[in-house]
């Protein structure tokens, strides 16, 4: 006999074997108790909740010769019949392939039919969003006044995609995510049932992968159970099988980031990139790493929205004692982002590295965040005592400062450089990025030949133009179309903004001053 899957061996056969449903469940088992039918149900929720099994249910529970308060006998004739799909008392059908208005004109004949036996006819019509206009249209009448042995259940994962026409009509029941523990407790039954060995912290991981859908979560331990066939499944084996990076791991990384590096960041994700993770996966584990963080900060008394060990935990309350709310929520920020691109991104591996380098440089943005990362940063410097030592230096070389002429304003500048200088903000602006970010920060003053300078902080800015030659002709390029003649300019690297005051005029304060114009 061929294989069945574990979703399918043990889908629920009457109301006390759905789990995460009780509201649900609780309402349509009343129902049946008053006999208070209802002629049209729409089940909705996120995949996997049980929306096509509770109809299911629902359906031969109303059919069954012999039915109790948990549901349908599953001995009787009928139930026998509806099980094997034999029965034309329950009929399914797909909206995604049967979405024509032929398709639903066949239907509307076929309910002034009374049932063959048992009594009542019922229509599954699961992904009913995807049924046309005119399928929608010509189902509106019967759907609001049916024979009174016709019951219509339509299923959906998207309810916003119905007409205000059909909601109207039909009674509906939102199907909630199923809470990771519901789906732990469930796989361990079936885990007994099947006698294999399973760690637990491995089930509730697998659980949480699920996102709240009991079917992901048991096609994923179906998955996880034929790789390693035979031998107990542990956290590290569903790891492996699922591509995914252990707790731990986000530990490290977050440790990088904050000690801002970057060398460090990109060297562990070479590490798991070696070991086949799965680039996506990891986004996604590692936003929710953040999530608890944030979570954990915000409250002393969220552990139980936090799914995670005990010794897990106790390192995720020390790191959050480490960083501020708003650098948490800039991090969150840039990864769920990052999530949106990757999916489909042909480089994946580039654009968590740009991620990575932007978590420990919040200068390359210009988001208030990132601001305040900035900020912080700076005020870091100031406590480990960088800036005194700075200071200190400056004291010990007053007398050579005080040798040290000062940089004179020029009597004149040339037109074309005075023009630039004056649209330079415009300039900037039609910049593309990455040169955009980096112009953001330069300084504008004069070099030999009355050239124009560009000033950049030394590093990742100033490398970007020295480094790179068809950088420096591309700006030189940009520069020229505003000026209406060929502009050539030195870069100048400057270590911060101390050293540019004392060695170069800054020409953007002298836009609006009286100096003479050289006559070209």
């Amino acid at each position: 006999m061929s294989y069945t899957a574990l979703y399918r061996k043990f889908r629920p056969d009457t109301f006390e074997d759905v789990k995460g449903q009780d509201h649900i469940v609780t309402t349509l088992k009343n129902q049946l108790k008053a006999n208070r039918i209802g002629h049209a149900y729409l089940f909705t929720g996120t995949r996997g909740t049980g929306k096509t099994t509770v109809a299911k249910i629902f359906a031969r529970t109303v059919n069954c010769e012999n039915p109790s308060e948990d549901g349908p006998c599953g001995e009787c004739r009928i139930c026998r019949a509806i099980a094997a799909g034999a029965s034309m008392n329950v009929i399914e059908i797909d909206a995604a392939s049967n979405n024509g208005v032929d398709n639903i004109r066949e239907i509307v004949e076929e309910v002034s039919y009374s049932p063959a036996e048992g009594k009542y006819k019922v229509y599954i019509i699961d992904e009913v969003h995807m049924l046309s206009i005119g399928a929608f249209n010509a189902l509106l009448k019967t759907l609001e006044e049916p024979p009174s042995y016709v019951i219509f259940i339509l299923a959906t994962t998207e309810v916003h995609k119905l007409p205000v026409t059909i909601l109207s009509r039909c009674q509906r029941y939102d199907f909630k995510r199923i809470s990771i523990d519901t789906i732990t407790g469930r796989m361990k039954e079936l885990i007994d049932a099947e006698s294999v060995q399973v760690e637990e912290k491995a089930l509730r991981y697998i659980a949480k992968t699920a996102d709240g859908s009991m079917r992901d979560a048991l096609s994923l331990l179906d998955q996880c159970i034929a790789f390693h066939l035979g031998q107990e499944l542990t956290y590290d084996k569903v790891l492996d099988v699922l591509g995914a990076v252990d707790t731990e791991v986000f530990s490290r990384l977050l440790r990088y980031v904050l000690d801002r590096d970057v060398p460090g960041c990109v060297g562990l994700l070479e590490e798991i990139v070696m070991q086949g993770r799965e680039l996506t996966q990891f986004v996604t584990d590692f936003t929710w790493y953040l999530r608890n963080l944030m979570l954990v900060q915000a409250s002393d008394h969220l552990e139980d929205v936090i799914d995670m060990s005990t010794d897990n935990l106790k390192r995720l309350k020390e790191e959050s004692a480490m960083l501020d709310m708003d650098r948490i929520v800039r991090y969150i920020r840039i990864f769920s982002e990052l999530s949106g691109q990757i999916r489909y991104a042909a480089q994946k591996r580039i654009l968590v590295e740009i991620a990575l380098i932007k978590l420990c440089k919040p200068e390359m943005e210009t988001d208030q965040d990132a601001i305040l990362d900035r900020i912080r940063q700076v005020e870091d410097k100031v406590e480990n005592g960088i800036v005194v030592t700075a200071a200190a230096r400056e004291m010990t070389n007053t007398s050579d400062k005080e040798k040290k002429p000062k940089p004179q304003l020029p009597k004149a500048i040339p037109e074309d450089v005075q023009q630039i200088v004056s649209q330079w903000p415009a300039i900037v602006g039609s910049a593309e990025n990455p040169m955009r970010t980096y112009l953001k920060g330069a300084k504008l003053s004069l070099g030999g030949d009355n050239r124009l300078m560009i000033v950049l902080e030394d590093g990742m800015a100033s490398d970007y133009f020295t480094h790179h030659v068809e950088n420096k002709q591309q700006l030189e390029a940009l520069l020229s179309d505003y000026a209406g003649k060929e502009i050539e300019v030195t870069i100048q690297a400057v270590k911060g903004q101390g050293e540019f005051e004392e060695n170069y005029v800054d020409l953007s304060k002298l836009v609006n001053m009286d100096i003479e114009l050289e006559e070209e």
